[in-house]
């Protein structure tokens, strides 16, 4: 009886999307209080991202589209960026990057304060090489972060994947953070914060690192 064809094959995982973990020392609980009440205090004076907010229907405040010089505005977000850059160096050996004598940094850094009720609709982040969010705030029932499979638009005639696939075969992946979750993705990675259900404000900050 010859062998089920099944039997001799191999099954290998080609163009692996990753996603990076981790926590600050100690779940970053002191740096996350004077956070907290920096980028707090940033969103009550910061009248041109209020703006911002307002005519974007923005659920919150954002200081995406209004400042730029957050690191020398307080030492604390220095002191932030210390450790990220850190982490984003060790993701970058993971992704084995070939960047020869350039190196990645830290491009663009901001708040985020989502109202309940808030999300953020699905999106990339052009002209960056390694994109994440580090998590101030988060409430019971706040909104997590959810990654959408890069090959979606190309699937076609796929059928829909089983209520309980694997991690790795969803088609939409979330991650669920809590205060001092680093998380790091590559900047191509389409993804999207869902309505917030908190019953208050969930604060984060995000960033993009570049080729320089």
């Amino acid at each position: 009886m010859a062998p089920h064809p099944a039997a001799k094959a191999t099954i290998e995982t080609l163009f692996a999307t990753r996603l990076y973990r981790a926590r600050l020392p100690a779940g970053g609980r002191a740096l996350n209080a004077v956070l907290e009440k920096t980028c707090r205090a940033i969103a009550a004076e910061d009248r041109a991202g209020q703006r911002w907010c307002r005519e974007h229907d923005y659920r919150g405040y954002t200081s995406y589209a209004s400042l730029d010089d957050l690191p020398t505005r307080a030492s604390v977000f220095a002191e932030l960026i210390a450790h990220l850059d850190t982490h984003v160096r060790a993701f970058a050996r993971t992704l084995e990057f070939d960047l020869d004598a350039r190196r990645l940094a830290l491009d663009s850094f901001w708040i985020n304060v989502l109202k309940p009720g808030g999300a953020h609709t699905a999106h990339i982040h052009p002209h960056s090489v390694i994109s994440g969010t580090y998590y101030v705030t988060v409430p019971d029932g706040a909104s997590a972060i959810r990654y959408e499979d890069p090959r979606l638009a190309m699937m076609m005639a796929a059928p829909p994947k089983r209520a309980g696939a694997s991690r790795g075969n969803q088609s939409f992946v979330t991650a669920v953070p809590a205060p001092g979750t680093l998380l790091l993705w590559e900047s191509w990675l389409r993804h999207e914060v869902p309505l917030n259900k908190a019953k208050s404000e969930r604060i984060s900050i995000s960033f993009n690192y570049a080729e320089r």
